[in-house]
C-alpha cells in the first residue's frame, strides 16, 4: 500500500506520521503533537489524522499508542464521544415538504442544549426519566456503583438524567439523504455529564501523582498513570464504563428519534437497516506491529480492515459512511470529522448570521447567532479531509443533511 503521510521528526521523541496533505495544520497543534511524541512510553510513532487541531492535553485528531501507561487527558473529558447512523426504508419523496415539523418532533423527543440557571431544570436533561431510560440505566448502574464506592465524588455527576440526551457544542442529530435519496438518521454525542466528571477527576488525579513523584512533564496535561498502579486500573475501569455509557446514550437517542419521526411522517418505515455505532474519543487495548498496546484515539475512529465508521462534515456539508482499509501505519485509524480551523471565539467574531444562513440553505436547522461557532466556515473542507486519508478508508455512502438539530 502506498503511503499518503508526511513524516515529522521530533528531537528526543518518536516520529509523527501526518495524513494532512492538502489541509491546514496549525503550528500550535504541531508543537502539542511533539510534546506527546516525547513521552517515553509512546509506541512506534504518533499518527495524525487530517482533521487535526489543538486540544487540551492531546491534539484532537491524534492516535497515540502506549506501552505501560495511559494519559487521561489524551482521551479527554468527552469520553466515548462518537457517532451513530442508521439507514431507514424511507426515501426523500416520503418526507414532508416542510421539514421543520420533523426537526421540532426530534427536539421534543430528545433533551437538547444546556441551562445552568439556579433553580431551573436543565432542559438538556430528563426531569422525570422515561421508563425505557431507567431500564437502560439499570444495565450500567451496578458497575457505576463499584466506581463510586472508590470515588464517591463521581456519584454526584449527572448520570441517569443525561442518558439518551444530546448535549451542546458540536453534538447533533441529523436526518440525511444519501446519493440514492435514501433517508438516514445520524447523531453525535458521548458520555455527557458523568463522562465529563470521570475525565476531569482522573486528569487532575494524574497531575497530583506527577507532582507527588516530582516528575516534570513538557505539558502538565500529559500527566499519566503507570500500568500496575491502582489509579491506572481504576481509570481503565472508569473510562471503559463511560465508553459503554456513551454507546448506550446514542442507542437510546436513536430509538427516540426514530419514534418521533414515525409520529410526523405518514408512511410506515423500518430503521437501522445499516446501523453503525462508533467512538472517536476513547482508549482500548489492541495489537499493533505484533505487540499489545493501549491505543488512545482523540478525535479519531478505528478503521481496521472492513470496520464501518462515520465521518461527518459540518452543518451544511456532506458526511460519509466509510469502511476501514486497515492501514497499519495509522494504527488502523481515520479522522472523526472535518476538524476546526477557527476557535469558537474566532467563529463568533468573524462569521455573520447572514453567512451562516446562506451556508446552511436547504437544511432545517437553527439559523441564529447561538450556533455561529458551528457554522461550516469554522471547519476544514470535508472533501479535502477525505482526500488526505484515501489510504485509510473507502467511502461507502455519501450523505447530505436536510435536518440538523443542535444543542
Amino acid at each position: 500500500m502506498t503511503t499518503n503521510y508526511d513524516l515529522q521528526t521530533v528531537e528526543g521523541g518518536v516520529p509523527i506520521k501526518m495524513w494532512t496533505r492538502g489541509v491546514p495544520v496549525d503550528d500550535k497543534a504541531r508543537a502539542q503533537l511533539a510534546s506527546a511524541a516525547r513521552m517515553p512510553f509512546v509506541f512506534k510513532h504518533v499518527a495524525v489524522m487530517p482533521d487535526v487541531h489543538v486540544g487540551i492535553g492531546a491534539t484532537i485528531g491524534s492516535v497515540i499508542a502506549t506501552k505501560g501507561a495511559v494519559i487521561p487527558a489524551a482521551v479527554g473529558v468527552d469520553i466515548g464521544c462518537g457517532m451513530m447512523a442508521a439507514r431507514t426504508s424511507l426515501t426523500a419523496s416520503d418526507l414532508p415538504d416542510n421539514l421543520e415539523g420533523v426537526r421540532a418532533a426530534i427536539e421534543r423527543a430528545v433533551p437538547v442544549g444546556r441551562d445552568v440557571k439556579m433553580g431551573k431544570r436543565d432542559p438538556g436533561s430528563w426531569g422525570d426519566p422515561p421508563a425505557a431510560i431507567v431500564e437502560a440505566w439499570a444495565t450500567l448502574a451496578g458497575r457505576f456503583g463499584q466506581i463510586v464506592a472508590k470515588y464517591p465524588k463521581l456519584g454526584k455527576a449527572n448520570n441517569l438524567v443525561h442518558l439518551g440526551t444530546l448535549g451542546t457544542g458540536n453534538h447533533f442529530i441529523e436526518v440525511c439523504l444519501d446519493t440514492e435519496q435514501r433517508v438516514w438518521v445520524m447523531l453525535h454525542s458521548g458520555s455527557r455529564g458523568v463522562g465529563n466528571a470521570i475525565g476531569t477527576f482522573f486528569i487532575e488525579l494524574a497531575k497530583q501523582d506527577m507532582r507527588k513523584w516530582f516528575l516534570n512533564l513538557p505539558d502538565e496535561d500529559l500527566a499519566y498513570f503507570p500500568e500496575g498502579t491502582d489509579h491506572f486500573d481504576d481509570y481503565v475501569e472508569a473510562v471503559g464504563w463511560a465508553q459503554d455509557y456513551a454507546a448506550l446514550n446514542r442507542r437510546m437517542m436513536m430509538t427516540n428519534v426514530i419514534r418521533a419521526m414515525r409520529g410526523v411522517i405518514a408512511k410506515p418505515f423500518d430503521a437501522e437497516l445499516e446501523a453503525i455505532n462508533c467512538h472517536h474519543n476513547y482508549v482500548g487495548r489492541e495489537n499493533h506491529f505484533g505487540q499489545n498496546v493501549l491505543v488512545t484515539r482523540k478525535g479519531a475512529v478505528r478503521a481496521a480492515t472492513g470496520v464501518m465508521g462515520i465521518i461527518p462534515g459540518s452543518m451544511g456539508a456532506k458526511s460519509f459512511i466509510v469502511r476501514g482499509l486497515g492501514n497499519k501505519e495509522s494504527f488502523d485509524s481515520c479522522s472523526h470529522g472535518a476538524g476546526r480551523v477557527m476557535s469558537r471565539t474566532q467563529a463568533k467574531r468573524e462569521v455573520t448570521v447572514a453567512e451562516h444562513v446562506a451556508a446552511t440553505e436547504g437544511v432545517a436547522c437553527r439559523k441564529d447567532e447561538g450556533v455561529i461557532d458551528e457554522s461550516p466556515r469554522a471547519y476544514k473542507p470535508i472533501e479535502a479531509v477525505m482526500a488526505a486519508q484515501a489510504d485509510l478508508v473507502e467511502i461507502v455512502h455519501t450523505l447530505k443533511q436536510v435536518v440538523c438539530v443542535k444543542g
